[in-house]
């Protein structure tokens, strides 16, 4: 599947609420969609100028929704779908996700940090509709045809 639409990714990411993520290492579950958003605004307090890593940080739920029974093969469909969209460096880093038993860099240790950080943080990391616009950009700037819903 790939995403054709800031619209769609929006819709996938909104589906995600309410869904539980359990993490590898048996922490307690936690809910998807407020991880995702929690995840990218430690990013944007992180590093403010890089809107890609934040946005891979956001949209890394989509593959556990759009495939919950292929956890090996989650995340290279994630970047898939993503791709088009978003573009190849957003693609790459969902692809990389954060994962203890792969050598990082700083970027994947920027993801990481702030996916284990997003777990127990508790604070107000606002709405989704909040990154329309970084979405709407960086798909405008990735669009294979110049045009973005």
């Amino acid at each position: 599947m790939e995403l054709r639409t800031v619209e769609e990714l929006m819709d996938l990411l909104y589906a995600c609420r309410g869904t539980r993520e359990v993490p590898d290492r048996g922490e307690a579950p936690v809910d998807a969609h407020d991880h995702a958003l929690r995840t990218a605004a430690l990013l944007r307090r992180g590093r403010p100028a890089d809107k890609e890593l934040q946005v891979a940080g956001l949209v890394r739920p989509v593959g556990r929704l759009l495939w919950p029974g292929e956890p090996t093969a989650r995340a290279d469909r994630a970047a898939d779908a993503v791709r088009a969209l978003l573009g190849e460096r957003v693609a790459g880093l969902v692809r990389r996700r954060p994962r203890p038993d792969v050598p990082a860099d700083d970027e994947l240790l920027a993801l990481r940090s702030a996916d284990e950080e997003a777990r127990t943080a508790c604070f107000d990391a606002g709405v989704l509709e909040d990154w329309r616009t970084v979405l709407e950009l960086l798909a405008a700037r990735n669009s294979r045809f110049g045009m973005v819903d």
